[in-house]
């Protein structure tokens, strides 16, 4: 018999299963692509790339210029394969046997769960209130009582798409000791970032991804923002060259022209706003407030309407029976065509289902 080490077999899946949708909105992916002008300047670089040499320059070029943008250097970034890595690594390096206590909302992002598991730590979750929004001297009071060793907070959070101010945010950092990340995968659709606390909060990381506003969700690069002792030990938890060097380049690419991407961030933000106020028309369904590229909204019938969803070839996220998710849709943004046919068909199924 093998021995697989203790706790595996309870940990769950994340399930990434897929199909060929006719319109795919159930992974908050950017369903316009890159910009003509950048993807040209990709495909140029990648076409110069030595496929022979491990990715050691292009690493720390990326991180000098992420660290420039915001006013810190090379030392105070670490790169990796998307957020999610980087963010299981931090849980990695703050846990280790159950004297270690991670504390995060709920819900929100449903890896936070799995990453204490696997990092052999504790989590500790602080349930939302009933309208999702985070209780912040609830959670300050559950960190100092469990003694943590991190703390987590998303924002904007997913799968809700609410925020906490940066002041709430400082609250919460002066008043805790232990390492406190904060998971920006949604920043640019919100557009108030938790950066310029770091340097006066040193306990602090700040995650943030390629994957949402900047469509490199298939290249699979995040990067995070700490004191560089923080780096120092989080990087310890990385095996040597973790990032392939086409990724790297295409990341550094689009980094550079970022100030591209922004008409299509307002153009996703603007469909947020438009779509958000349609389905809050439609009898029965309760749309919450969302300042990411999704929406989270809560209808009787949510799994039959997936049901319908599905015939139609639209994907999108039913949380089924998930604990405080029960009859809740998230439905990212898409282009305006793909947008309109959603609400059509949802529309429909809640006209004759009411």
């Amino acid at each position: 018999m093998l021995n697989y080490r203790d706790g595996l077999a309870l940990i769950p899946h994340y399930d990434t299963s897929e199909q060929d949708w006719r319109i795919k909105v159930n992974a908050n992916e950017s369903n316009v692509g890159l910009p003509p002008l950048v993807e040209e300047r990709v495909m140029t670089r990648l076409s110069r790339i030595a496929f022979s040499r491990y990715p050691n320059e292009e690493y720390d070029l990326l991180c000098e210029q992420i660290g420039e943008a915001y006013g810190y250097r090379q030392e105070n970034v670490i790169i990796g394969n998307g957020s999610s890595e980087i963010i299981e690594k931090v849980f990695y390096a703050f846990g280790g046997d159950d004297t270690h206590k991670i504390v995060y909302p709920t819900p929100s992002f449903s890896m936070y769960g799995i990453y204490a598991a696997v990092a052999d730590a504790v989590g500790v979750s602080v349930p939302l209130d009933d309208n999702y929004t985070l209780d912040v001297e609830r959670f300050i009071h559950a960190v100092n009582q469990s003694y943590a060793s991190l703390a987590v907070i998303c924002n904007p959070n997913n799968p809700t798409g609410q925020v906490l101010t940066m002041a709430e945010l400082e609250h919460i950092a002066e008043s805790i000791s232990c390492a406190f990340l904060i998971d920006e995968a949604y920043v640019e659709f919100y557009g108030n970032t938790s950066i310029p606390l770091l340097k006066k909060y040193p306990h602090m990381m700040i995650a943030r991804t390629f994957s949402k506003a900047y469509a490199l969700a298939s290249s699979r690069v995040g990067y995070m923002l700490a004191h560089k002792n923080i780096i120092n030990m989080v990087a310890k938890t990385y095996m040597p060259y973790h990032i392939n060097v086409p990724s790297l380049v295409t990341a550094d690419t689009v980094f550079q022209m970022r100030s591209e991407f922004e008409p299509q961030i307002q153009m996703i933000c603007a469909e947020r706003e438009r779509m958000q106020e349609k389905y809050s028309l439609l009898d029965s369904v309760t749309v919450y407030p969302s300042h990411a590229n999704f929406i989270l909204l809560h209808y009787p019938h949510a799994e039959a309407l997936n049901k319908e969803f599905l015939k139609c070839g639209i994907g999108v996220r039913s949380f089924g029976k998930a604990p405080q998710l029960e009859n809740m849709l998230r439905i990212s943004i898409g282009r305006a065509d793909e947008n309109d046919e959603v609400y059509r068909v949802m529309k429909f199924f809640v006209e004759e289902n009411p």
